[in-house]
């Protein structure tokens, strides 16, 4: 048997981590078997999906390289196909016309639950019809009264749910488009899927198919159902747990190496390993080895990944990253460094591109005010003499490289008997407003010679300010 796993989402809203997880793990399913996996759009609810949604669904999965070995197809272009299976199962009596409205169905819900019954469609059309003019009617599934669905899930276990907890739900609205329940089951049997690997929350329909598969003479694909991702509080998982849309956090500069592997981890172990590539993962990966329980989400443990893929990434392909992140921050990168170096000298402190971005807008462009308690602390009329004493040796520097920088520092420190920090902190304030940079040396080459010589003057000035308002 060849292996065929399929992501399905909805184009209604945003592709949240949970679904970036399922999607994850049946490319990894399909992948160590040798087998596809597909990509559909589950588009039949005209009214809330959109083409920004479905575009944001292609270019995320892009991104974290989950590309399909089929699709996308797209639930909104098999209408026709929806219709024939309907048909089909009407011709058997495996389906029937219902003609109740909506006021009918909620009428005789309400007056079950006045008895204490569960509340469900009463069945009343299934075999006494009961045709009204000018009313389209509803198609419903004949499901079975009697007997029990079996669910074998690989990672839930064995699951028995009686046939008499379900109604026969609708397949077929009113104006011939298909229900969700009923467009999966056909899409999954023309698109020969053998592994459902879906989240937890779609439990309660595996039943109501598999009854759909049955009355279609169709073998059963495998299911798997996928543990919510909850919040480190244990709360519904939410925006404010860190959980974020997938292209936001490629804004945010996580790289699509770490959102993988955290995600992998979420739910699944091999032993204590922690870092996974994909091609380890691809190996390793089993889902039935994944954990029955909830997981809870970490930003924190996201973020150590990404800082390690931060470190273990070429600063060359780091610069590719980082250009467009400068770009939305309206930062000409043009006028300082190469971007290349850029992430070469930050790349052992930045937990996400964006943090290192932020932190080195100075290179490119003038940074304002310094900050308040970075000057008050550093910019001190005792530092004044040794700073104009390093401003003069700069000047005077042949190549503007980090070795004859770092002779000169060593020079002026060793000149006025001072240690390190007391002349590097106040260089750092100088050249980048704060006290957090690259080492002094290295914050000097990338600032270059002419703006770090302005920015000397600068602090100069600031310094005779003071002394002069005192």
């Amino acid at each position: 048997m060849t292996v065929r796993t399929r992501f399905a989402p909805s184009p209604t809203g945003h592709l949240h981590i949970g679904g970036i997880r399922t999607a994850l793990y049946s490319w990894l399913e399909a992948r160590r078997h040798g087998g596809q996996f597909i990509l559909r759009v589950e588009d039949t609810d005209q009214e809330r999906s959109t083409q920004a949604a479905t575009e944001v669904i292609l270019e995320g999965m892009h991104w974290l390289g989950l590309d399909p070995d089929e699709g996308p197809f797209f639930q909104s272009q098999r209408f026709d196909r929806y219709r024939q299976v309907t048909e089909q199962l009407l011709d058997q009596g495996k389906a029937y016309h219902c003609w109740c409205s909506q006021d009918d169905v909620n009428q005789m819900r309400e007056e079950q639950r006045r008895r204490g019954e569960k509340p469900r469609y009463d069945r009343r059309c299934r075999d006494h019809p009961n045709p009204r003019p000018g009313v389209e009617p509803v198609v419903r599934f004949r499901n079975p009264i009697d007997g029990s669905v079996v669910i074998d899930d690989l990672i839930k276990g064995r699951v028995v749910i009686s046939n008499e907890e379900m109604d026969d739900l609708v397949i077929a609205r009113g104006d011939g488009s298909p229900t969700y329940n009923f467009a999966v089951v056909v899409d999954d049997l023309d698109m020969e899927i053998t592994h459902v690997i879906r989240g937890d929350d779609h439990f309660l329909n595996t039943p109501r198919q598999i009854n759909i598969f049955h009355a279609l003479d169709a073998p059963l694909p495998a299911f798997a159902h996928v543990p919510m991702i909850l919040g480190d509080d244990g709360q519904k998982l939410s925006k404010r747990h860190g959980a974020l849309s997938v292209l936001e956090y490629r804004r945010e500069g996580f790289l699509p190496e770490a959102i993988l592997n955290y995600l992998v981890r979420l739910g699944w172990s091999h032993g204590d390993q922690e870092i996974f590539s994909i091609e380890e993962m691809t190996s390793l990966f089993n889902i039935g080895a994944v954990n029955k329980a909830a997981s809870a989400f970490n930003t924190e443990k996201l973020m150590w990944l990404n800082q390690h893929y931060i470190k273990s990434t070429p600063p060359k392909k780091l610069a590719l990253l980082l250009k467009p992140l400068f770009e939305e921050q309206g930062v000409d990168t043009s006028t300082g460094p190469a971007l290349a170096e850029v992430a070469e000298a930050n790349h052992e402190r930045a937990k996400t591109l964006i943090e290192m971005v932020e932190k080195s807008g100075y290179l490119f462009e003038d940074f304002g005010e310094y900050d308040p308690k970075a000057a008050q602390k550093q910019l001190k009329a005792g530092i004044r003499q040794p700073l104009a004493s390093l401003r003069q040796a700069l000047a005077g520097l042949g190549p503007w490289e980090r070795e004859p920088i770092h002779e000169v520092v060593t020079t002026v420190l060793e000149e006025f008997d001072l240690k390190f920090g007391k002349l590097a902190q106040p260089v750092r304030v100088a050249l980048t407003g704060s006290t957090v940079s690259p080492p002094i040396d290295i914050t000097l080459v990338l600032v270059g010679r002419q703006r770090s010589l302005d920015r000397l003057d600068k602090a100069l000035a600031y310094i005779d300010g003071i002394e002069s308002n005192s």
